[in-house]
Parts: structure tokens; C-alpha cells; sequence
């Protein structure tokens, strides 16, 4: 295994899947900040899937990578088509070729099936069948692994860990576009670019960081559910909540990559019985489900979370609780608390443009 640089800062990311909505504001946040050049039509470093659901790319979970016994395990390389999207619509012949009445707006086939699947393609379906439906959000960005499996699978040693927040970052001057990265991330949170022939991922924003400012899709998410600070910040909500309440799990945590961004389960409703009456013994949701997405520690968390609503339901303190509702929204964010309106410049336009800047240290 490649040596990974590690430094003594971890920036981390924690989200309240009971909170989550699905509005997409956090995936149209990171969006229009970060991936409107040429060849990114089709990247969303932030997605909102569905869950129980194939997710972007189509079937990800699927598709291997990480690592098997401490060394990177082999994965499937997403295609151009499994991730989809990024398509051209037929504005022209719906609203000025006189056919409005009888075409209806859709993506213009390129005949490469790209048309077939797309970001959140399967949004709200979930799983289960009539009364007990369920489902719930899921938002997925680069988890900025202790132990990026990417960065050991890059040939070119484009890819790196820095040191002063955690953040895993590619040098795009270096990237000679083998796409081993893509192989090996067990999350398939990588795309490439087919104008630049270079594979591109969230950035964390760190731009933003170094301004002390959240990351977009944090700041911009109206549900208070996204924490952001320093893992090893004792005096943090981040640590409290993934190490001393354990209640805040990485996803997948089979794979070997010791993620940075973790998540609160969701809680269900009961089951309905045949007579419509509640079955308060099993959630709808089921516990071996959430297992296979967080690990065995979910049942814990789990009821954990439960231990908690039940001291609030009599009227006693929970401090799990008064952290989870944040009262104040930017006590979110840790250390990262500056409204970006009152800088002197921008710190989204310190790396926007094309090429490596973006991707390389100030």
C-alpha cells in the first residue's frame, strides 16, 4: 500500500438523515459553484438519492473497490452511462418549432444511452409495499477519507491528502486521466472530464475553508442539518456526536477507508398491521437495511436515538437532542462561520477557473 501523507487536522462533515427533505439545495449549491465548465455537464460532486434506491452512478454500491485485507480491492469503472444526465433538452422544437401541443420537452438522444439514467433518476420510489412504503435521502459528496483508496490507486501521484484539513485533492496538471481512482473508490464519488481528459471530485471547498467559510452545500442547506468542524475537537458537536454519543456513522465502513463524513440514521415509522393497527415492536424501515448501508454499530445508534426521545418525551434533559435540533444555525459549522458577503474577495473565485488551480493548493 502507498504511504498516505497524513497531517494532525481532519475536517469532517456530519448529516441528520432525520432532517433531510430532498430539496436538492445542497446538490444545486455545489453545482453551480463548481462543475458549469465544459465536460462537467454530467458531475454532481453533491447528490440527494433516494433510499432504499440505484443511486448515481446507477447501482454504485455494486460496484467494488476499497479495500480487502489492506490492500485496494478491484472495482468497476462507471460508465458514461451509468452516471447519465447532463443532457441537452429540445428547447428549440417544443418552444419556437411550432410543435409545443404535440412534442413534449426531453433529452436529445445521443444514441451512448447517457439519456437512460441520471442523478436522483429514482427519486422518492423506495422500497416496501402498501402501507408500509418507505424511504428516506441520502446526500453523498467525496468522503475525504483518512485512508483514500484513490490516492493509493493513482498512478501519476496526482492525488494527495493534505495536511492542514484532511482534504483529498488532485493536482490536474499532473492527472494523465488513467481513471484508476474511479476504480478504486468503493463510492464512485469521481467523474472525468471527456473534454480534458482528467477525472475531477468534490473539493471539500476548500477555498472556502481557508477563508473560514462552510462548504456551500453545508451553508446553503435550509434543514440545520449539516454539521461541519475539526474530528478531533472534543469540545466539538462532530466528535460528540461520531465519538462520544456514537451516534454519527460512516457509510459503508466495510470498504476500509476510514471516511470523514458520517450520518445520523434515520428513525421510521412503526409497521401498520393487515387492520391498520400499529405494530410498535418493528420500524418501518428495517434494521438490516440500515446495517448494510452503516455497519452493525446502526443498532446502537439506534437505540441510542430512541433512549433519547424517550427522556425528552418525560420531560427530562437530552443533550443528543439539543445538539441534533440547533437551535442556532451556525453552530453548525465549528470554526467555519464567516458570511462570505463580507470578505474582500470572494473565496469561491480563488480557484474556479480551468485546469489545475482549482485543484491545487493556493
Amino acid at each position: 500500500m502507498t504511504d498516505i501523507q497524513q497531517g494532525n487536522m481532519q475536517v469532517a462533515m456530519v448529516f441528520d438523515l432525520n432532517k433531510c427533505m430532498g430539496c436538492q439545495t445542497c446538490s444545486i449549491a455545489c453545482k453551480v459553484l463548481w462543475t458549469t465548465e465544459p465536460g462537467e455537464e454530467h458531475q454532481w460532486w453533491m447528490t440527494t438519492n433516494t433510499q432504499p434506491g440505484l443511486g448515481t452512478p446507477k447501482g454504485w454500491e455494486d460496484m467494488g473497490g476499497g479495500y480487502k485485507n489492506g490492500e485496494p480491492a478491484e472495482g468497476h469503472q462507471p460508465t458514461r452511462a451509468e452516471f447519465g444526465g447532463g443532457w441537452d433538452f429540445n428547447y428549440e422544437e417544443v418552444f419556437y418549432g411550432g410543435k409545443g401541443r404535440s412534442v413534449h420537452l426531453q433529452p436529445k438522444d445521443k444514441g451512448d444511452d447517457t439519456t437512460k439514467w441520471g442523478m436522483n433518476w429514482d427519486e422518492d420510489q423506495g422500497s416496501g409495499e402498501y402501507p408500509n412504503s418507505y424511504y428516506f435521502y441520502l446526500p453523498r459528496l467525496c468522503n475525504h477519507c483518512t485512508k483514500p483508496v484513490c490516492v493509493t490507486a493513482c498512478p501519476s501521484k496526482a492525488m494527495y491528502k493534505r495536511a492542514e484539513d484532511g482534504a483529498v485533492l488532485r493536482d490536474e496538471d499532473v492527472c494523465q486521466g488513467s481513471r484508476f481512482c474511479m476504480e478504486a473508490c468503493p463510492y464512485k464519488k469521481i467523474y472525468f472530464n471527456y473534454v480534458r481528459d482528467v477525472a475531477q471530485h468534490c473539493i471539500l471547498c476548500f477555498p472556502r475553508l481557508e477563508e473560514k467559510v462552510a462548504p456551500a452545500c453545508a451553508r446553503q442547506c435550509p434543514g440545520r442539518l449539516v454539521f461541519v468542524g475539526m474530528l478531533d475537537d472534543e469540545n466539538g458537536p462532530i466528535y460528540k456526536l461520531v465519538n462520544e454519543w456514537q451516534i454519527a456513522l460512516p457509510l459503508h465502513p466495510e470498504y476500509g477507508t476510514e471516511p470523514n463524513i458520517f450520518y445520523i440514521p434515520p428513525l421510521s415509522p412503526y409497521r401498520l398491521n393487515e387492520d391498520m393497527s400499529i405494530d410498535e415492536e418493528t420500524p418501518r424501515i428495517p434494521p438490516e437495511y440500515l446495517e448494510s448501508l452503516f455497519g452493525p454499530k446502526v443498532h446502537d445508534a439506534m437505540a441510542t436515538l430512541k433512549g433519547e426521545l424517550a427522556k425528552a418525551r418525560n420531560k427530562e434533559t437530552s443533550e443528543i437532542l439539543e445538539t441534533l435540533i440547533v437551535y442556532n444555525w451556525l453552530d453548525l459549522f465549528g470554526p467555519y462561520t464567516t458570511d462570505p458577503s463580507k470578505l474582500d474577495r470572494a473565496p469561491d473565485k480563488v480557484a474556479v477557473s480551468l485546469g489545475a488551480t482549482r485543484n491545487k493548493q493556493n
